[in-house]
């Protein structure tokens, strides 16, 4: 009686063999699974994949090559040709953030001089490019404001660099003066020497002037003269 009971209740028990094909394996879905899958919900279950793009450095992302600006800053500093550097990359291949940390960098060095002057440094620095780029166009030269705001900001070095020596011999008035002239005749020069091309001809002067008027104006704001 048993066996025959035995056999006439044995079974078993299925489950709807659904399955997933999830990169190249399947697996089993979960009743909750097919439930929103069959009703139209399905794309709760989607996932995105990584993006490789989303995973850049912050320098990468921020567009900015260190390298890049070092080799500028050394172009700038070492304006003379007979070292072999290409300073033409200053102009041809301009960059915002480069100019922006050292237009930032002088003007924190004013304001530890105890001259409020951030806003004006900065301010001088775009709308004195601008002038330079509209003189330049006027003339006839082939350059972009890009340009122009890449060369005087990375210019200013000359001045922060000779800005720690005035803090020396600030108290020898002939002394001081030879180096502030002497900064800004090697901040100008660097930057009428990129800026200032062949075809401009006969009409430099007219470009290298209002340079020159910019950095003194520059260092006016530095050391309040």
């Amino acid at each position: 009686i048993f066996s025959f009971f035995s056999s006439n209740l044995s079974g078993s028990i299925t489950t709807p063999d659904v399955k997933l094909n999830l990169g190249g394996e399947f697996i089993k879905e979960s009743t909750a699974t097919t439930f929103l899958r069959q009703r139209g919900y399905g794309w709760l279950l989607e996932v995105e994949d990584d993006d490789p793009e989303d995973n850049k450095p912050l320098l990468e992302e921020l567009d900015i090559d260190l390298k890049d600006i070092y080799y500028k800053i050394r172009c700038v500093l070492m304006p003379m040709p007979s070292l072999g550097f290409n300073r033409q990359v200053v102009r041809d291949n301009p960059d915002f953030w480069g100019p922006l940390a050292v237009v930032l960098f002088f003007s924190m060095i004013s304001l530890y001089g105890q001259f409020k002057v951030v806003s004006w440094i900065i301010t001088i620095w775009i709308f004195g490019s601008l002038t330079i780029f509209l003189l330049a166009r006027v003339l006839g030269g082939e350059v972009a404001y890009g340009q122009v705001l890449g060369v005087i900001g990375y210019s200013l070095l000359p001045l922060i660099v000779i800005a720690p020596v005035l803090l020396v011999v600030g108290s020898f008035e002939v002394v001081s003066t030879l180096i502030k002239l002497f900064g800004v005749f090697w901040a100008a020069y660097s930057a009428a020497s990129l800026l200032v091309g062949e075809e401009f001809k006969t009409k430099k002067p007219l470009l290298i002037y209002p340079i020159f008027l910019l950095y003194i104006y520059f260092l006016s704001l530095y050391t309040g003269v």
